[in-house]
């Protein structure tokens, strides 16, 4: 099983390093927008990034998530370049009536904004930069299902490399301000799109199979659904909060939200790119469960002491970053929009009962009754609260969505998750979180104390026997190996050549 998980943690940690780059370009942007940016502009950018994941998603189709499933099914061993003809054929099929129907309503849409040519504007260059997402996301798609994280993340730090070139060079020197960033993104798009025809054309069949369709239909249509509550689920706050608050306010929580998502940039995604593909294998293999179980728990404590880390030097972080001090209130709703994040993470893995048997059609349910917790919640508490008050409807939300996950996933493929480990985690996160708090005392002190705080974490969990017997053995030898930085080198090379 330790095999199994190396195996996996190497993918997860390819994937991360475009992950990872995508959130440092992202904190490396933050002097720049806050410098460039009025809360208002940079509010009006949150709306645009979230309408164009929205839309992103729902073109999509579900296609993604069909496309890696039939890759890694037996049955369709000998047919993935039909699989990927296939799927391609559907999206760009469905992207080009976008873009035409999108050019159409755009002017009529524009109107109701208060600068109608500018939002016209807005809204072309973003219908054209979710024409080109979505199929570069088919492409990225056919490389994780494929397993090649290393090509895949190549890939997508090329483009986020373009993409911070061009955001610096149109904002900071032509000075376009929100339009910029637009032109960057599908700028940046275009070259990715222009790097993948050539790799892909060697991995498909111009031959479209009606059976792949069909079932890629019945797999992803329901997955679509789920898909759209979720995203209403993470972002209609941002909507709501905007139309009660304003796009400042809106701003500012976009920009915690944005710092919280670190953790989900750095290890939520990555592990979900790698996850399906390898769960597929090892679905039904002597320990499949056991494996399933020990990965949500290890992911937690990794999730809950980053999520630590994040939240108790939010503060620190943005007074570094952020160099217009309207910014700085943002670190109030970060500890709680990690925490909401910790309980999304888990629910990728509670997912797998429905995934692995092809019992997707309680996802769409199971999301859209969280997302009608959060709009409701919203609703009735951001008027009084503000963001605050998003932020807390959000923690909320994501606990509903847990619960209800596993608790649909177990009605068709139960596995036995340690939750009085997992309950043992976040419980300890939290309360180490709260004395991280308590100290009032110079910024160089309580750095310090923070530290200490943070690292206390693994050994009050050892004091109450978190640690199984081998486990304890795989820490040791960790450390054994790992405690010479002269040996790293050579470490590092012996890994990548396993």
């Amino acid at each position: 099983m330790l095999s199994n998980l190396k195996y996996f943690l190497k993918h997860s940690l390819v994937y991360g390093i475009s992950n990872v780059a995508t959130k440092a370009i992202g904190v490396i942007l933050l002097p720049l927008y806050s410098s460039f940016l009025t809360l208002t502009e940079f509010g009006i950018l949150g709306i645009l990034e979230i309408t164009i994941a929205i839309f992103t998603e729902i073109i999509n189709l579900g296609m993604g998530p069909a496309l890696v499933m039939l890759s890694n099914l037996s049955e369709f061993k000998n047919k993935k370049k039909s699989v990927l003809f296939t799927i391609l054929s559907i999206s760009f099929l469905l992207c080009t009536f976008f873009l035409l129907l999108s050019q159409f309503l755009i002017p009529k849409v524009a109107v109701f904004f208060g600068n109608p040519t500018k939002f016209n504007l807005y809204f072309r260059l973003s219908s054209g930069i979710i024409f080109l997402r979505v199929l570069n996301n088919i492409f990225n798609d056919k490389l994780r299902a494929d397993e090649r994280s290393i090509v895949f993340s190549s890939i997508n730090l090329s483009k986020l490399i373009i993409t911070l070139g061009l955001t610096i060079y149109f904002i900071a020197f032509l000075k376009i301000g929100v339009v910029g960033v637009l032109y960057s993104y599908i700028i940046g798009e275009s070259l990715t799109l222009l790097t993948f025809i050539p790799i892909m054309i060697s991995k498909l069949t111009i031959k479209f199979d009606k059976e792949i369709a069909s079932t890629a239909a019945k797999f992803g249509l329901p997955l679509i659904f789920g898909s759209i509550s979720m995203l209403i689920l993470n972002i209609s706050d941002r909507y709501i909060l905007k139309y009660f608050s304003g796009y400042a306010v809106q701003g500012l929580y976009d920009l915690g939200y944005r710092l919280a998502g670190v953790l989900n940039m750095f290890f939520i995604m990555p592990l979900s790119m790698a996850l399906m593909p390898i769960a597929y294998k090892t679905y039904k293999q002597k320990g499949d469960k056991r494996y399933f179980s020990k990965l949500m728990t290890y992911f937690v404590f990794v999730l809950t002491w980053a999520g630590l880390a994040l939240s108790m030097f939010s503060k620190e972080i943005l007074h570094i970053f952020a160099l217009n001090t309207s910014y700085w209130p943002a670190y109030k709703i970060v500890p709680i929009i990690v925490f909401s994040y910790i309980f999304f993470g888990m629910r990728l893995i509670s997912n797998l009962g429905m995934y692995l048997t092809k019992n997707t059609k309680y996802v769409a349910f199971i999301t859209a009754v969280a997302a009608i917790v959060n709009i409701i919640l919203n609703f009735i508490f951001i008027p009084k609260f503000g963001m605050i008050a998003a932020a807390y409807s959000t923690l909320i939300s994501f606990i509903v969505l847990y619960i209800l996950s596993e608790h649909f996933s177990a009605k068709y493929y139960r596995i036995p998750f340690e939750n009085k480990k997992l309950i043992l985690l976040i419980t300890l996160g939290v309360i180490l979180y709260i004395v991280s708090t308590l100290f009032t005392v110079k910024p160089i002190i309580e750095i310090l104390i923070k530290i200490i705080i943070l690292l206390m974490l693994p050994f009050v969990l050892y004091t109450l026997n978190f640690y199984e017997s081998a486990e304890i053995i795989v820490i040791k030898g960790f450390y054994n190996k790992w405690k010479n930085p002269l040996a790293w080198k050579s470490n590092i090379k012996e890994e990548f050549k396993k």
